[in-house]
Parts: structure tokens; C-alpha cells; sequence
């Protein structure tokens, strides 16, 4: 299979993983927190390890052979760092209440629906909305980053996608209940979860296109270093957090050491 459609492929399953969130929303009422608690740690276990043992060693050893040993390896650090700023600037704009990492549960999003007064129906729509529009946003940089990962790197793609997967599922969740609440329509409220998370491969394509006129060895390499420091950044500032919120503080360490072991296999099992 060409390696676009490929890397194109697994961004989009990745993408739309939003929609298992808006399946567990509807089929239970409570979240198995110590199950999410140690899946987000493995997420973030997987992601940590690749971008730091695996991408930034792979973007450096381009960047060097293009640019000299200093020069390259000044670009490397540069653009990883600069790949967290990307990330950190869409998350700063983005209101807290309506962020879509932060800790969020079916059970807490119903207790807010089923209040004592009766639920406004269109405030509930437009929170529903609202965070499915914070994750469309919050999603693009996400795309170009998976895609790139898949295309560089496709013998690790698959376990970079169950890693953006796992951490997509909550994102369903928050749009999917609100929504489902205001309208008593389960098919409405699964179609705004899963447009939010089509962002992910319309980011890839998009970003594809602009780069592919001026793709080379040397923007694989900045691009590759970039995509390193975003996964670290939603890593530590939104999987890990999320994690210990959910469960015990062992549960997220136990996941992300899961993570890593499987990680570390994986790419051993490719030399």
C-alpha cells in the first residue's frame, strides 16, 4: 500500500476514536476510572518513549547529515521546543472550561445535566458544541503530527495510533454527552463527536499539502523534531494529569512504565 495512504489511514482511525468515547457515554453511566487512569498512562508512556528515544534521534540524524553536526543538532533542539510552543500556544487559547483535556467523566457530565432545576437545553447544545469546536481545533496540529510519524516511521505508526486513540476517547465523551442531553438524539450526538475528530486527518492532509512542494530531508527532520515535542507536551500536560485524576497515582505510573515496555519491544522487534 503506498505509504501515504498508509500513514493517511491510520490518522484517521486515530481521528475518529472520538466515537468510541460517544459509544461509552451511551452504554453506561459510570467510568471505569481505574481502567481510563491506566490507559491514559500507557498513552502517554507510549508517546514519551517514541518521541524521545526513537523521533528526536531519527530527526537529529537527518538534520546532522544536512546541516553539520552543530548546526543540525542546534535545529533538532530548536524545532522539539518549538513543537511544545506550537501546542501550548492553541491550549493557552483555548478556555480551561472548555478544554477538551481537561478531567472529564460520564457520571460528572450527567450529575451537571440531571440537576435539580431543569436542564436549558440550549446551553447544554452550545457546551456540547463548543468543546467539539475546542477539539477540531486542538486535533489539527495532532493529525500533522501522527501523520508525519507514520509516514517517517511506519514500522511504529501503530502503536503512536492506539496511543492518540486512547487519548481521543474522553474528547468523545465531552461532546458527545452534552449534546445527547439537549437533544435526546443519540445520532446527533455521536455526528458532532465525529466530526470534531475528522480535524485529525483534515490536519494531515492539509498540512501535507503545504509542505509536500518544499519537502525534504531537512524539513522531514525540523518537521519530525517538532512532532517529538508536541507528543511529550500532550504527554505531561494533559495525559499524565488526566490520569492521576482519574485513578490512583500508582495506576498512571503503572500504565506509562506498560507503555514504555511495549514501545520498547515494538521497536526492537523492527531492528
Amino acid at each position: 500500500m503506498n505509504r501515504v495512504v498508509w500513514a493517511f489511514i491510520l490518522t484517521l482511525i486515530a481521528g475518529l476514536s472520538t466515537g468510541i468515547g460517544s459509544g461509552i457515554a451511551f452504554m453506561t453511566k459510570h467510568t471505569n476510572k481505574k481502567f481510563l487512569s491506566v490507559s491514559l498512562g500507557f498513552s502517554a508512556g507510549v508517546m514519551i518513549y517514541v518521541s524521545m528515544i526513537e523521533i528526536f534521534y531519527k530527526a537529529q540524524d537527518g538534520l546532522t547529515k544536512e546541516l553539520g553536526t552543530k548546526l543540525g543538532s542546534w535545529v533538532t533542539v530548536l524545532a522539539f521546543f518549538g513543537g511544545m510552543m506550537v501546542i501550548a500556544v492553541i491550549d493557552k487559547l483555548i478556555p480551561e472550561e472548555e478544554n477538551p483535556h481537561e478531567v472529564k467523566c460520564v457520571e460528572a457530565e450527567c450529575e451537571l445535566m440531571g440537576c435539580e432545576e431543569e436542564p436549558n437545553p440550549a446551553k447544554l447544545m452550545r457546551m456540547g458544541v463548543v468543546a467539539a469546536i475546542a477539539i477540531a481545533v486542538h486535533n489539527f496540529p495532532e493529525g500533522l503530527a501522527t501523520f508525519v510519524s507514520a509516514l517517517q516511521e511506519p514500522e511504529v505508526a501503530i502503536p503512536i495510533v492506539v496511543a492518540i486513540a486512547i487519548h481521543n476517547i474522553p474528547e468523545g465523551i465531552a461532546v458527545s454527552v452534552p449534546i445527547y442531553q439537549a437533544t435526546g438524539s443519540k445520532i446527533k450526538a455521536f455526528r458532532y463527536s465525529f466530526l470534531s475528530g475528522l480535524a485529525e486527518p483534515l490536519g494531515a492532509l492539509i498540512g501535507w499539502f503545504l509542505l509536500m512542494p518544499i519537502m525534504n530531508d531537512m524539513v522531514f527532520g525540523v518537521i519530525f523534531a517538532g512532532v517529538a515535542g508536541i507528543m511529550v507536551f500532550i504527554s505531561f500536560d494533559e495525559l499524565l494529569p488526566a490520569a492521576r485524576e482519574y485513578g490512583e497515582h500508582h495506576l498512571s505510573i503503572y500504565g506509562l512504565i506498560s507503555g514504555m515496555v511495549v514501545m520498547a519491544v515494538s521497536l526492537l522487534l523492527f531492528l
